[in-house]
């Protein structure tokens, strides 16, 4: 019986599942075309410029968009990940567009329904017939609940969570594979991006992620009047279903459009880059997307938020590399800057610390004397992250998050003001932050902490030392030994078992002839093997003492 019903879930799974293999074959298929001038002719005029077969990179983007909606915002995040992929492939990458057609309105209401466990006549005066927006994941209507509020109501698409958990799956196979097959990827840990990305659209899914974010939010930002964000109706939630406060105002796409509608752009970018620096400064956790589409101009220049879907957290100590980055780009200083990012990486003992300073120092000369405020944060942290890099450090993901945020506010803030300068606003946003770290409130607060270590160290190490003991004296003390390259491991260890074993041998030799000669009657034998164990044990030692390969 309940085999029976899991079939429809078993044919979702090999029909998508036949549609990925059919346009991953035809992509190999178009690649291996391509490498022949003569079999190239034979390639469809779609994956032809100007006669000419499209490159690689081009082609991949294609493909993705073909795969669906998993695979296209998997190429998004990939395209800002310049530790995984170059740059020729970010840069078409970026032109990935999540386009999703609606689905039927009548099933829509149907899902609606089943979320709310009742008629929607229950819950809502009534809901708009037509969505007004569709994207991969869920459709968009306006709706009205019986006290005559406006609210948005966000339905999930039929079975689309099986659709992307197998294609999730899918991506761990080829990601493993990879990794397999070529194992340079482990220095990007492409397996390790691949379970993060899934991690997140599995997120993504779940809508009361989002309206948890979207309270978070509005906690943060209660006390701040030019900040506006909407009320969940948590009661109407559920894993697939949403409901928000409909946001009303004008969607800044470009000064002259605010302007007619009495607004001042460079007021509305002022409050936008200001809310933006709140999250990540004061509370280190951001909206991920706050592009033009996903904000809303009210009156008095307020700023209202939309879609809580993506969204970053940051560790204190990436808030304090940001402040220390700051810093170091306000004063042009490039140990600053250098110091800021090895902490980053978590790199302290860095042998090519020399080298990177340089790196960076040439950076900044080519910014000349130009202002803080003529200058683009984000390119010239998308730079040093580039140089970072370079030297086969790693930068934690959420870094790369808040680098496409911050490009994100700073073309928001050029459209609506184009002398505006991000890196201008956010240095007190620093500055305040590095006097809190070094406060008379923070560093007390840091010696309390030290000397509670200390002293728990001292309590608890005499009952450690005494285990540690006890488990010798019973033979359990176990040693684990980290080794990265084995090879060279097993090698040594051969080598050095050759050695004692012919050290051994020879000692035994020399120890004999020593006992023979002494204790028994010297013969010609006694001789000669003390003669050879002596040359040996010789040997032996000049090669202990002046060899320095094993």
């Amino acid at each position: 019986m309940f085999k029976l019903l899991k079939l429809p879930s078993y044919y979702l799974r090999t029909v998508r599942g036949l549609g990925i293999i059919y346009v991953l074959l035809g992509y190999f298929w178009i690649n291996w075309l391509s490498k022949r001038k003569f079999t190239s002719r034979f390639i469809p005029r779609k994956y032809k410029v100007n006669g000419s077969v499209q490159p690689v990179h081009m082609r991949l983007r294609m493909m993705l968009e073909r795969l669906g909606p998993t695979f296209v915002k998997f190429g998004q995040i990939l395209a800002d990940r310049p530790d995984i992929i170059s740059e020729k492939f970010r840069v078409e990458l970026k032109k990935l567009q999540s386009t999703a057609e609606p689905f039927d309105h009548d099933l829509a209401r149907e899902l609606i329904e089943k979320e709310l466990g009742a008629p929607i006549e229950t819950y809502f005066r009534y809901i708009e017939p037509q969505c007004i927006g569709s994207a991969s994941i869920g459709q968009v209507y306006m709706g009205v609940l019986h006290n005559g509020e406006k609210v948005v109501v966000k339905i999930q698409r039929p079975v689309i969570r099986e659709k992307i958990d197998l294609d999730l799956k899918l991506l761990n196979y080829l990601a493993d594979k990879l990794s397999q097959e070529y194992p340079e990827l482990v220095v990007v840990n492409i397996s390790g991006f691949v379970k993060e990305f899934g991690e997140t659209m599995m997120r993504e899914l779940n809508y009361l992620h989002e309206a948890g974010n979207a309270i978070r939010f509005s906690e943060m930002f209660m006390n701040v009047p030019y900040c506006r964000i909407p009320v969940v109706h948590m009661d109407l939630c559920t894993h697939r279903l949403l409901v928000m406060e409909f946001m009303e105002g004008i969607t800044p796409e470009s000064a002259s459009k605010l302007e007619r509608w009495g607004r001042d752009p460079k007021i509305v970018a002022e409050n936008g880059i200001n809310i933006f620096l709140k999250m990540v400064f004061e509370h280190g956790f951001f909206h991920a997307d706050m592009h033009a589409g996903n904000l809303f101009i009210q009156e008095n220049n307020r700023v209202a938020l939309i879609d809580f879907g993506m969204v970053g957290a940051l560790k204190p100590s990436h808030m304090e590399f940001l402040a220390n980055f700051t810093q170091g780009l306000a004063f042009r200083n490039a140990q600053t800057i250098s110091k800021a990012l090895l902490d980053l990486s978590n790199a302290r003992f860095f042998k090519e610390k020399e080298d990177l300073e340089f790196r960076v120092q040439e950076m900044l000369n080519r910014y000349g004397s130009m202002h803080l405020e003529s200058v683009r944060f984000s390119e010239i942290l998308d730079e040093c992250v580039k140089i970072i890099l370079r030297f086969e450090l790693k930068i934690p993901s959420s870094i790369y998050l808040l680098l496409k945020a911050i490009a994100s506010m700073e073309k928001l803030g050029y459209n609506l003001r184009s002398e505006m300068s991000l890196a201008k606003y956010i240095r007190p946003y620093a500055e305040n932050l590095i006097r809190q770290q070094y406060s008379l409130k923070a560093i007390s607060g840091t010696l309390v902490e030290t000397v509670k270590n200390y002293i728990t160290l001292v309590k608890e190490f005499p009952g450690e030392m005494s285990e540690i003991l006890d488990k010798a004296k019973q033979g359990k003390l176990t040693i684990e030994i980290k080794v990265s390259n084995e090879d060279l491991f097993r090698s040594t260890m051969r080598g050095l078992g050759r050695r004692l074993a012919t050290g051994l041998v020879v000692g035994f030799m020399f120890t004999g002839a020593i006992i023979m000669n002494i204790w028994g009657t010297p013969s010609a034998f006694s001789n000669f093997l003390f003669v050879i164990s002596s040359i040996f044990a010789i040997w032996l030692v000049v090669r202990l003492f002046f060899t320095t390969r094993v």
